[in-house]
């Protein structure tokens, strides 16, 4: 059986935080996962960063253009 349910709670004094799931059976073994919410929760980044970034990666039309044309420029004939 495969449950998932999100929850909120507030952590009382001791570090104490309660949840109540109705839906386990008695005894089950769980897996808990706490992600603590603060203001200072970096925002999610675009991934549009990466564009260009990778080494052999382009950012702009123009620095293909370079790029081949210096890579002509060196063959041999």
């Amino acid at each position: 059986m495969t449950l998932y349910e999100k929850q909120t709670a507030t952590v009382q004094p001791g570090g104490i935080i309660t949840l109540c799931l109705t839906a386990l059976p008695v005894g089950a073994t769980v897996d808990v996962t706490v992600r603590l919410e603060t203001e200072t929760n970096p925002t999610p980044r675009s991934l549009v960063r990466f564009i260009g970034a990778a080494k052999g990666n382009f950012a702009a039309p123009q620095e293909v253009d370079r790029f081949i044309r210096q890579e002509r420029e060196s063959w041999e004939f």
